[in-house]
């Protein structure tokens, strides 16, 4: 491990089998211990020290994970290119990205095809922006649909991505969702706004929550979360740019 004289957390980094690994290190005053994470889409460790332990104390507590780490990167799955000919997935089915000049600037889905035109240093902006759009459209529907179920009034709807929930509901009633959810089956991205929805009544994860969830959703949630759990992290390398590793 090696830091440079800036002291910065940004500046330090972690060997391991596979290379020299950036680590940003975050001081925590609810943590209790340290902990430490593979990032495997960005290719980078976080460390999370409590305020009373030392940076040297992270530091060796990071190393002494090093087999650990080493195992998440290995298993890491690869990023996924969005550009001309790759394959990407659409409500679980697969497309490939067809370009050409003569085709039209925005995204036009066809059979296991999406077509577009337009600049080809731009493929991957486009195609990002017209999941998105869709992601909100289908969402839209989507929550409705549930909240109507529930008999609950209707949220406020966000598209977002973060990287360790596929939905979010706050105590203000709005609701939040993974674009990438547009990616997976419909079963398994209307489980998640099935799942929100009930957390509009049931804040929590009571029985009451999933009877709610049971009642309102119409198929089998634990097939769309063992779905999730198998390939949910496909999902996140669609797009995903990886840090370059530094070198000893």
């Amino acid at each position: 491990m090696r830091r440079s004289s800036s002291e910065r957390a940004e500046d330090l980094a972690i060997h391991l089998d596979g290379g020299s690994y950036p680590l940003q290190l975050r001081r925590s005053k609810q943590a209790r211990s340290i902990i430490v994470s593979a990032d495997t889409v960005k290719g980078i460790v976080r460390l999370t020290v409590p305020s009373f332990a030392s940076k040297n104390q992270a530091l060796r507590f990071a190393q002494s994970k090093s087999d650990w780490l080493n195992a998440r990167f290995e298993e890491a799955l690869p990023p996924i290119k969005v550009e001309a000919g790759s394959q990407i997935a659409f409500l679980g089915e697969p497309h490939i990205i067809c370009w050409s000049p003569d085709f039209a600037r925005a995204p036009l889905l066809g059979e296991g095809e999406i077509h577009l035109g337009g600049p080809h240093d731009h493929i991957e902006a486009r195609i990002l922006r017209w999941l998105k759009a869709q992601a909100r459209a289908i969402y839209a529907e989507d929550l409705q649909y549930y909240c109507q179920r529930a008999g609950t009034e209707l949220p406020k709807l966000s598209v977002g991505d973060a990287r360790r929930r596929w939905g979010s509901c706050s105590g203000r009633k709005a609701i939040r969702l993974s674009w990438r959810l547009v990616m997976a089956p419909p079963h398994v991205r209307r489980s998640v706004v099935a799942h929100e929805v009930a957390h509009l009544t049931h804040m929590d994860h009571s029985r009451r929550f999933y009877a709610l969830l049971d009642e309102i959703y119409e198929s089998d949630r634990r097939i769309a979360d063992r779905w999730l759990k198998e390939h949910g992290r496909g999902l996140h390398m669609v797009g995903a740019e990886r840090q370059a590793q530094w070198a000893d």
